[in-house]
Formats: structure tokens, sequence, C-alpha cells
């Protein structure tokens, strides 16, 4: 029953959000109430969403904050010279800016922290975005999917739980998948270049300042908007290297690990509003202005709380786990290793990271044991779902990803996930390839 309830509920969001029948908000606390009710569990209902905003409420105040300090960073500037240098390097083509969205994903996401690298990325290209009247989910797309690919780090998450769960070095897992990983990001490249090439076609190349007054195949004069879209009088020129200085040392600080997360951009925020806005009533229009970013996405962390919390504390996370362990045939054992794989894409959607490294790795290790396949050959396995991971509703990250691009999530959602799946299953092909672990285990014992 528990396994049917688990199903029919994450089935019943997906579709009511992918559909847009209901907003991701109200479906996120509507829904699992709902089925929480069906199954009985009207007793303890409180307990369980309380028990899943307490622990989801950390990272609701560090996206709060983030944003805060990353808007009012963007509203004095900082970025400019960031964005007037690639609009210098890629000369208004469409096909670049896709590609050099990539790489910087690909660079930032090397400390491991999707947060830090969605608001650098968007904050950084979205203006170059805009300005060409590009289509914004292309942004999200490579960004999230470069992510997922660069989160496989021992220090980004995934690897450390699967190391954690099996019991296995994270060396062991990490290193021999580099190479499977590198094929990966050549993937999410060619991913890009395909996108960027369909908007240069859509779009033309837009002819900077100094190169032409118009863009190839349109009649509008693109080059007279503002890089970014702000109002000149928040800009503090005078204080780009103070905010620099101050910036970088926030993200060396999230780095090292200096202070909890949440507190480091507390700190940082009320720095950087105080060091560009001294007065009251522009600290007020600041704050004013990113209010509504700020409320959407940390609206929809404290629901994403409620659904979690609801998930596990029914029991209906372990039920569908076991559920899908059943149905896999006794002949496909030898097979666990690829079957592994597979699942892990669907299963990290549906349920959190830390529900499938510790609640179902363990019991598909332990079974392909039998067959000779090695924990740690189940652990890099079990990697190959991340891409598709990230874009779950119940990823904290994401939400702050499409909501800093300005984008619809469910949009995000079907625009994106068929490349997450075929960046996952090339990831697959590569890892086979290099061995990682078997396509067939041993004979059956």
């Amino acid at each position: 029953m528990l396994t049917l309830l688990g199903f029919g509920m994450v089935c019943t969001f997906m579709g009511l959000i992918m559909y847009k029948r209901l907003s991701p908000l109200v479906a996120l606390i509507a829904v699992p109430i709902l089925f929480a009710l069906l199954g009985g569990f009207g007793e303890g209902i409180g307990k369980m969403m309380l028990d899943g905003i307490e622990a989801i409420a950390p990272t609701g105040v560090m996206l709060m904050f983030a944003i805060l300090y990353f808007g009012v960073m963007i509203d004095a500037g900082l970025f400019d010279p960031v964005v007037a240098l690639v609009l210098k390097l890629v000369k208004g083509d469409p096909l670049k800016i896709v590609m050099g969205t990539a790489l910087l994903a690909m660079a930032i996401s090397m400390d491991g922290d999707g947060s830090t690298t969605y608001m650098i990325t968007v904050s950084a290209m979205l203006p170059l975005y805009r300005r060409l009247r590009m289509n914004a989910l292309n942004l999200t797309c490579v960004t999230i999917l470069a992510g997922g690919v660069m989160n496989l780090t021992p220090w980004g998450g995934p690897t450390a739980r699967a190391a954690s769960a099996l019991h296995v070095d994270p060396a062991d897992i990490f290193v021999p998948m580099l190479p499977a990983m590198a094929v990966a990001l050549l993937g999410v490249l060619a991913l890009a270049w395909k996108l960027g090439l369909a908007e240069r076609r859509r779009l033309g190349v837009l002819n900077m300042p100094g190169q032409g007054a118009h863009p190839a195949g349109d009649d509008d004069d693109y080059s007279q908007l503002p890089i970014l879209e702000q109002a000149e009088d928040a800009r503090r020129p005078r204080l780009i290297w103070i905010n620099a200085a101050l910036t970088l040392a926030l993200m060396v600080s999230l780095v090292v690990g200096l202070l909890p997360l949440p507190v480091l951009f507390m700190i940082g925020f009320a720095l950087a509003l105080t060091i560009n806005y001294p007065q009251l009533a522009e600290q007020r229009r600041r704050l004013a202005s990113h209010a509504g970013n700020v409320l959407a996405v940390v609206a929809l962390i404290f629901a994403a709380g409620i659904f979690t919390g609801i998930l596990s504390g029914t029991g209906m996370v372990e039920a569908m786990a076991k559920g899908l362990l059943a149905v896999i045939p006794e002949r496909l054992g030898p097979h666990l290793a690829v079957i592994t794989a597979l699942l892990s894409m669907p299963l990290t959607f549906f349920v959190s990271n830390d529900a499938f490294y510790y609640g179902v790795m363990p019991i598909l290790s332990h079974g392909a044991s039998a067959y000779g396949i090695t924990a740690a050959e189940m652990a890099r396995a079990s990697l190959v779902g991340q891409p598709v991971h990230l874009l779950s509703p119940l990823v904290p990250s994401t939400y702050l990803l499409v909501g800093m691009a300005g984008v619809d999530f469910a949009d995000h959602q079907r625009f994106t996930l068929k490349w997450a799946v075929l960046i996952g299953l090339l990831m697959l092909a590569a890892c086979l390839l290099l061995a990682l672990f078997p396509f067939a285990g041993a004979a059956a014992p």
C-alpha cells in the first residue's frame, strides 16, 4: 500500500506541475497532505511536516540571503565588466554565448556547490541572453547539466554519500570516473553547440558597437540596450574592487568551510548592503526590488520541506525502494550494475539523494555482490543518474536557478529532461566501455 501511495503521490505531483494544473508551490503542499490523509497518517502529519521544514530550513535561509547578496552585487554593477568582456569575446554570437555558459558553469562547479554555480553563472550570463533576446532555457539547461556532471567530485555530495553508504574509499570511486566524466562534459559542450547554433539561426549574430549597427536578419538595434537591466543610480562603479574582494572572500570562505553557508551569506549580504547603500532609504529600495524573487524561491523551499517530510515520515521512500527491487527478475541479477545506473535516473529524481544512497544502494550492492560485482563498481554505477537528479523538484538549488533566470520550473523540466537523460546514457556508455563496472557479473551462485 505504501509503495502504491508513494508512487501515486509523486506521479500526481509531477503531472500537476508539468501540465500546469497547479503551481509547484501549491502542489508541494497540497499533494503530500492529501496522500498522507488517504494513507491514514492524519495523526502524525503535523510532526512530519515540521521535521521536513526543520531539515530544509538552513538551505532556505542560505538561498534567501544568497539571492539578496548577488542581487545587491548586480545592482552595484559588479558584473558589468565581466559582461562587457564576454560581449567583446563572443562578438554578439549566440553560439559562443551558450558555449561560454557551459564552460563557465563547468569551471565554477569545481567547488561542488550547485547554488554557487547557479548564482555566479546566471548573474554573469543572463544579461547577455536578455540583450540578444535569447531563450533563457538554454542558459538553465547547459548550466544544470554541467553542474550535474561536475557534482561527482568527492566533495560534491553524491560521491561522498555513495562512499559512506557502501564503505568504499571515495578515491576508488571518483578517480576511475574521471574519463567518463570527461566524455559527459564533452556531451554537454556538444549540446551547448547544438542549442547555440539553433539560436544563431533564429536571431543572427549581433553586431556590437564598433562592428556595425544591426544584427544579421533583424531590423532592431540591440546595441543600444543596457548591459544590465537596472537603475543607473544604483550602480557603484567606484566600489567595484571592494565588491570584487568581498565576493572573492565569500567564495573562498564557502570552499574552505569557514562558517556554515547560511551564516556566510547573511554576513556577506549585511556587509554588501551597508558598503554600497549606507542610506536606510536606499537599503529599503534595494530590498524591495529583490523581494519578489526571494519570496518565490524561499516559499518553494519550505514547501518542498513538507513534501520530503511526509515522503520520509510515512515510510513511503523505503516502500518505494523495496517495491522497485522486488520487480527485478532474478535472471537479471548479473546485470545489477547496469540496472542500478539506469534506475539511478528515475530514483534520484523521485526521492532525495540521501534516501537513494542510504536506503536503496546498500540493498542493491548486497545483491550484486553475489554476482562478483564489487561495492566500488556499484557506487560508480549509482552516480550515472546525477544529471537527471538535479531536475527533481526536491532539489532546492534548482529553484534558485530558475528563479534567478526568470523561467518557469515546469518549462525548464520539459526542456532539459530529455538532454539530461541523454547525458546520463552517454556517461553510462563511457563507463561500460572503460570497464568501470561490468555489463554482466559472474553467473548466479
